[in-house]
Order: C-alpha cells, then structure tokens, then sequence
C-alpha cells in the first residue's frame, strides 16, 4: 500500500526525521511556517524544514492560519493516510482529522512528563536525568492523546538543553518511522496518557530565565545547563546583562549569595550552600566567549555584589 504522507514541522529538530520519511516513503507535501524577515537586511528567510523540502522537490504549503479555509481546502486534495508533526503548531481539528489512518505528534519528552513547548528546556532544569520521545495520536487538548511509541535516553548531570536537543533529534527519525509502520500495519492499540502524572513544560519567557542566588547549587547548574545555550541563564553584573552559557559547581563557600569573587582566572558567584564557577558567557553586547578570556580584559571590582 502506498501511503500519502504529509509533513509539518519548522526547525532544524524536524528535519532529519522528515529526511527519513521522504526516503522510506516519499511525501505527498510538507506544511511549514511561512518565510519571516531576519538579519540585518531583513531578509526572507525559510524554515529548515522548508529548506530541506525544497531540496527533494516535495510541495510545500505555508499557511498564515492553520484555520484558514483555503488552506484546509488544499491539504484535504493530498488525501492524507497519515499526518506526522513534529515541532510545529497546534492543529485545529478540521487539520488533523483530515488523516485517513491517524495524526500524530513526535514530542521531545517521555510523556505525560513535560506537556508543552519547552520540554528538553524544563527536564534539564527540573534536574531529570532521562528524557526521550514519544510518539501520540493528536487530539484537541495538546500534548494529551493516546501514546503510540515512546525511546527513551538517559543523559548525565551536566547536559545542556542544547546537547539534549541533539540526542533527540538524532533518534526522532527512528521512533517516526516506527510509527508510520505501525500505523500501516494497522495493529495497533494506543496507551491512554495518564493525567495524574502529567507535569507541564511551558513556553520559556525572559523573566524565566533570570537566577535566583539564593537557590541551592545545584538548582542554578539545572537552570543554566537547562537554558544553554538558548535562550541562556541571566544575571546583571555591573549594570550589565550578563548571560552563563555554562558553569559548574566550586568550593568555595566564602561568599554571600549573589556576591561574585575573581579569583586568578576564576568567576566565582555564590549560591545559598555554595558557589559556582563561570565557564562560556555572553556579556551583554558581545559574543560567547570563555570566562577567563572575560577576565583577561575586567578593570572592575574582584569582589562585590551582583547589580
């Protein structure tokens, strides 16, 4: 049987598991967002996903609203069996529904754990040290429908958001195939999502992203390692923003929270048991760069109170 496949997705996260269905499969079409100013020229820019679809000559739609009539009109002439999302918006149920065989979604976490859009960001940052993927029917509520497949990948204390990010996408093309096969074959019979043990992983917004130095150690590591590099941990520091890409923990117990200490090449910031030592920074108006390189130029204070 020939399956009609469409995909959606945005970033660079989506497309390795589209390459993967493509080559298996083929695809019908590919919806993404549309082309957004960026750069200093404002330029359009296109979507990975649309990058990687233009490359294999797949068509592509990029709607304004997935709600739109028009659009919903033009995807309903593929004759979907099969929708597969991953990374992209909430579809309305006119979209979903219009899959012959099913709509799923490939969601970076091992749900019920870590409902929403930042789920890799919050495990990091909740201190878990196993994440993976799962694969569930879509249904209206997000991230709530019936669980097809789910990996699982176990990471060390210390793993970046980013790293993280990586790992997953690198096994997203596996469980989506998997998926689609299992779809096909018919026999299937989907695991209800268990809600008394759903936990949220909500959008990440600026003032998320800002350390408390009264926490523990511990908990401000998590909240670097789990915003690194992007959109990056933050602190003011002689009235400039100052984000930690990444840091570890020091034995120095010297100093009040919030108070920093320079110390040869070290940036040492206390915690309330503690402190950590800064390793890759961005200050603000500047590049990532290593601490101690930001160090090599300070004229500043070598102890004080962040500010």
């Amino acid at each position: 049987m020939d399956l009609k496949i469409v995909f959606m997705g945005t970033p660079e996260f989506s497309v390795p598991a589209m390459e993967a269905v493509y080559e298996k499969y083929g695809l019908s079409a590919v919806v993404t967002v549309p082309d957004k100013p960026s750069g200093r020229g404002l330029k359009l820019g296109e979507s990975p996903v649309k990058r990687a679809a233009l490359k294999y000559g797949i068509p592509i739609l990029q709607p304004e609203s997935l709600k739109d009539a028009a659009f919903i009109d033009n995807l309903a002439l593929f004759k979907p069996d099969i929708i597969c999302v991953i990374a992209f918006r909430i579809l309305p149920k006119a979209v979903y529904e219009l899959a012959r065989i099913a709509s799923f979604n490939v969601h970076g976490s091992l749900l019920p754990k870590y409902r929403g859009a930042a789920p890799i960001n919050h495990a990091i940052m909740n201190g878990e040290t196993e994440s993976g993927l799962t694969t569930f029917i879509l249904q209206e509520k997000v991230d709530t429908g019936n669980i097809l497949l789910q990996h699982s990948a176990k990471f060390p204390f210390g793993t970046s958001a980013g790293e993280l990010h990586d790992v997953l996408m690198n096994m997203s093309p596996k469980i989506t195939l998997e998926t689609i096969d299992l779809l096909k074959s018919g026999d299937f019979t989907p695991l209800r999502q268990n809600d008394t043990e759903a936990t949220p992983a909500p959008k990440i917004f600026p003032q998320d992203c800002f350390i408390d130095w009264n926490k523990p150690t511990i908990e401000v590591l998590n909240q670097i390692y789990g915003l690194s590099p992007y959109p990056g941990a933050r602190t003011n520091f002689n009235g400039q923003l100052l984000k930690i890409i990444y840091a570890s923990s020091s034995e120095n117990t010297r100093l009040k929270p919030g108070h920093y200490a320079i110390e040869g090449n070290k940036f040492l910031i206390a915690c309330s048991d503690g402190a950590i030592a800064l390793d890759r920074i961005i200050p603000e108006g500047k590049r990532e760069m290593k601490a101690e390189d930001f160090l090599k130029g300070f004229r500043g204070e070598k102890f004080g109170v962040l500010s």
